[in-house]
């Protein structure tokens, strides 16, 4: 009997600005194939997009590029052979729920920090929002300026996780059909107000999704993140859910390429419902094929 080949993740993204927005604020990233040697990694960050987060977009920017990078330094270390062969289970799960978290955070502080002042010299305390005195703010209004949500995911053929800190959507489809959100809170957030890679030990507020994959064939065939713009703009959860089975059904029948033709359209009609900037990154595992099906 031919073994099933598995077959590469197809990738996509979109962002578009909010009505009346003055810039798009969101950022998102979308790259890898799923393998061993390239590991499927997607994340998005919302800057909060207020005066009192007059950076948020540069945030959001760091924030998806730290991710990015962390990201693939843990699918290394997943993936790296010690002299007791594979790192276990247990320590990876340890490491993604407590340490991960702790390191992307700093990083991203210091990156917020190290901007602010490289703005301040630039402009000498002049009245730009949040140019003051060094002496005058603190670190931690420094880094309000700056805040952000983050979604971020990382698969590869042994284990798929996923981070969340603040508000938006993780979707993920399993072979059988059936939809999740594994990283919703068990309350929503009140109004505007949303946890922030700003907030007061960011780090606690961060929750993981740990799923060791057992079978290739029981790996999510379609994972999608999005920034709350998009949610915003049903109705209901209802509609939520079915537009992204449809975006799912359609990169099953179609090519990838027909679904990014088609992203702006969808996310600037979201846009419109909801007001906010729209984002979402999202991949998609093809159908496996055994060696007697031939190259595809």
């Amino acid at each position: 009997m031919s073994e099933p080949r598995m077959s590469h993740w197809e990738t996509l993204t979109g962002s578009v600005q909010g009505v009346n927005k003055q810039c798009n604020q969101d950022e998102c990233a979308a790259d890898g194939r799923g393998t061993l040697e390239d590991p499927l990694v997607l994340a998005v960050a919302d800057g909060h997009g207020s005066a009192r987060h007059a950076r948020s977009g540069v945030g959001a920017r760091y924030a998806v590029e730290l991710f990015t990078a962390h990201a693939r330094e843990f699918a290394a270390m997943a993936n790296a052979e010690g002299p007791e062969g594979p790192r276990s289970l247990s320590r990876l799960m340890h490491y993604a729920r407590n340490v991960m978290p702790r390191r992307l955070i700093v990083a991203w502080q210091r990156r917020v920090l190290d901007h602010w002042q490289r703005q301040y010299e630039q402009n000498q305390g002049a009245t730009e929002p949040g140019t003051e005195s060094p002496p005058v703010m603190g670190d931690g209004r420094k880094l309000v300026l700056y805040g952000s949500t983050l979604i971020g995911t990382v698969l590869t053929p042994r284990l798929f996780a996923a981070w969340q800190l603040g508000d938006g959507e993780l979707t993920v489809i399993e072979p059988n059909g059936d939809v999740g959100r594994p990283l919703a809170p068990l309350e929503a957030d009140f109004g505007d107000e949303t946890e922030s890679l700003c907030s007061r030990d960011a780090w606690d507020l961060v929750r993981v999704h740990w799923a060791p994959i057992v079978a290739p064939d029981r790996t999510p065939r379609f994972i999608a993140l999005s920034t709350d713009g998009l949610s915003k703009s049903f109705a209901s959860d209802e509609g939520f859910v079915q537009f992204m089975t449809g975006l799912d059904q359609r990169l099953s029948g179609e090519s990838a390429e027909g679904a990014r033709a088609m992203l702006p359209e969808w996310l600037a009609k979201a846009a419109q419902y909801s007001g906010d900037d729209t984002t979402l990154a999202a991949g998609r595992r093809p159908v496996q094929h055994t060696a007697a099906d031939g190259d595809t």
